[in-house]
């Protein structure tokens, strides 16, 4: 046997650097930590990823460690054997980044079928060429592709410059894969399930888009005898707007029912957590619209991870996460009785706001030529800078200044969409006279002090439809908002 050997203290160095770098979120660029590791300055403004600047410096030093007879990591004494791991990995990673782009795009094509994965057995053979055992390599492609799914799925449904989007794609990176890699892969990536996330904002806002987007990122293991992972991305997020239904279905939709439950129950049904993959995700929409009785059947799920088909007495397991969404205040409701706390503290493992399009165009005002953009895109199929200008000045005609968007994206989506087929849009939101007599009456002293602060937070309330919003703009407590809203409309 061969002795092994040690890396010298700069490669060890650079590899250390390395690892800090590539095993943190991608959504945080930290220009100073990848200046550290390459050695000079970087342009913060490329269009390419910060990682890309790597590459040439980690070649470099690989092509040293070869020269060397370092080639793998059986070579180097058990105190490198890690750090020359995590650099053969985001090695192998960034050759076939391209590959996994076209494999993303080519299952969202073919649907439900596993797309069989042409590069699996040259990715398999470099990692194992580098001292990985079969196991470890096909656990690592595995981790490769939902890596690459992950970055896919939040950059491209989640686009916008604005500081509170690039916070909201840091957070939902940091639900799929916790805030340092690292922790996921020695000792999380097969216990992900009891992690659960609670997604609160308005209507409109993309809370759906936000919840596909980690639904769609989880890991799927590698199928070596078939070739392809086994299971489509497509088919691991499942999704229920509770709304949608009364208390007496709701059980049924989400957990099941066999033959004869029920009046008209004339056939076995899977529920949505028997239909919800091992792989897969959860999303239960609008859950402050929950009842009670409800709550205490999902917190059971939750918590025991099992569950029972109407009707039957067999259980189940359930090893899917859990994503949840509201547009309501929970704390209102946990402080009414109508949510309960400990199903609240079970949901909340993370808690992930997804804000509102007021606040997008209040930090970044450029983002709604850019959303614009990107839904005619998505409308079109094609980019045209000239639809857009056209549809940016009927904006600014048809609307006032700094309008609310009381509707969020979608309302948004729908705009482009009249405005195409009608060249104008307008909003359905008008302050009556009578909403505005109040402003009449201000000129004659003929208000008090508490009741024209009243219906001003009214009427602040009926532009941006949250406490919390209005409570920003008057630098007041929500609860004294709510107070004065309340007065206005007893």
């Amino acid at each position: 046997m061969s002795k092994q050997k040690k890396l010298d203290s700069e490669t060890r160095q650079f590899f250390k650097l390395l690892a800090d770098v590539i095993f943190s979120n991608p959504f945080s660029f930290d220009k100073k930590m990848i200046e550290d590791v390459i050695g000079r300055t970087i342009d913060e403004q490329s269009d390419e990823h910060h990682y890309l600047a790597l590459m040439p410096f980690l070649k470099m030093h690989l092509d040293k460690l070869d020269a060397q007879g370092i080639n793998s990591i059986a070579t180097v004494n058990v105190k490198d054997k890690v750090l020359l791991e995590y650099a053969y990995r985001f090695e192998v990673y960034h050759e076939y980044v391209d590959e996994f782009e076209e494999l993303i795009k080519r299952q969202l094509a073919q649907g439900s079928e596993p797309v069989t994965v042409w590069f699996a057995k040259p990715l398999i053979k470099q990692l194992i060429n580098r001292g990985l055992s079969e196991e470890d390599a096909l656990r690592n492609l595995a981790l490769f592709y939902q890596l690459r799914r992950a970055y896919y799925f939040i950059e491209q449904s989640l686009s916008g410059n604005a500081p509170c989007m690039q916070h909201l794609r840091h957070s939902l990176w940091n639900h799929v894969f916790t805030y340092d890699v690292r922790l996921y892969v020695d000792h999380l990536w097969d216990r992900m399930e009891d992690f659960s996330t609670l997604l609160l904002g308005e209507t409109g806002t993309g809370k759906g888009t936000a919840a596909a987007a980690i639904g769609r990122s989880g890991l799927i293991p590698f199928d070596i005898k078939k070739g392809c992972f086994s299971t489509s991305f497509t088919e691991t997020f499942v999704a229920i707007n509770l709304s949608e239904f009364s208390e007496n279905l709701i059980e049924s939709e989400l957990f099941g029912h066999r033959k004869g439950a029920f009046t008209g129950a004339i056939d076995h049904y899977k529920g949505l957590f028997e239909r919800c993959s091992k792989n897969g995700s959860l999303f239960l929409d609008e859950i402050g619209d929950v009842a009670v009785p409800i709550q205490i059947k999902l917190l059971n799920v939750l918590q025991d991870r099992y569950f029972t088909p109407v009707g039957s007495h067999e259980s189940h397991r359930f090893e899917g996460r859990v994503i949840a969404a509201t547009n309501q205040s929970l704390d209102d409701l946990r402080q009414q009785g109508l949510f309960r706390d400990d199903f609240y503290y079970r949901l909340s493992s993370d808690v992930i706001e997804v804000p509102t399009l007021r606040q997008r165009l209040r930090e970044t005002p450029s983002e709604l030529c850019q959303l614009v953009d990107l839904l005619l895109l998505r409308l079109t199929g094609k980019r045209s800078d000239s639809l857009t200008n056209k549809i940016m000045d009927s904006l600014s005609l048809n609307l006032p200044k700094d309008y609310a968007w009381p509707g969020n994206v979608r309302e948004l989506e729908q705009a482009v969409r009249s405005i195409i087929l009608s060249g104008e849009y307008k909003t359905a939101i008008n302050i009556s006279e009578e909403e505005n007599d109040w402003l009449s009456q201000v000129p004659c002293g003929q208000i008090t002090a508490q009741d024209l602060l009243a219906h001003y937070c009214n009427m602040l309330y009926s532009q941006t439809g949250t406490y919390e919003e209005v409570s920003e703009i008057t630098d007041m407590d929500r609860r004294t908002v709510k107070k004065y809203i309340e007065m206005v409309n007893k």
